[in-house]
C-alpha cells in the first residue's frame, strides 16, 4: 500500500534526532528535539493555480530537506512515522 499526497503535498519521513551533542553528552528520548530533516517519501502533482495550469513541484522523491518546527501533520504509516506537508512548508533542500 502506498500514499499519494494531493496537490502540492508531500509525505516526509522524519530523519533520526541526534542521540549526543556536540560535546559528546548523550541524550535521553525525552531532551531530544523533534528533528526538522525529513527524506521525501512521495510527492503529489503540484499546485492548481488560477487560470487552471499545474505548477510543478521543486522538490521530488528521495530529496533531504529542512522544514519549519511546527509543519504538517503526523500521521503514522507501515509502522513508522510520518508528516504530510504543504510544499511551502521546506525551507531547503540539503545537497551532498
Amino acid at each position: 500500500m502506498k500514499i499519494k499526497p494531493l496537490f502540492d503535498k508531500v509525505l516526509v519521513q522524519r530523519l533520526e534526532a541526534e542521540a549526543t551533542t556536540a560535546g559528546g553528552i548523550v541524550l535521553p528520548d525525552s531532551a531530544k528535539e523533534k528533528p526538522q530533516r525529513g527524506k521525501i517519501v512521495s510527492v503529489g502533482d503540484g499546485k492548481t493555480l488560477d487560470d487552471g495550469s499545474v505548477k510543478k513541484m521543486q522538490v521530488k522523491k528521495g530529496d533531504v530537506v529542512l522544514f519549519t518546527s511546527y509543519a504538517g501533520t503526523e500521521i503514522k504509516f507501515g509502522g513508522k512515522e510520518h508528516l504530510i506537508m504543504s510544499e511551502s512548508d521546506i525551507l531547503a533542500v540539503i545537497e551532498s
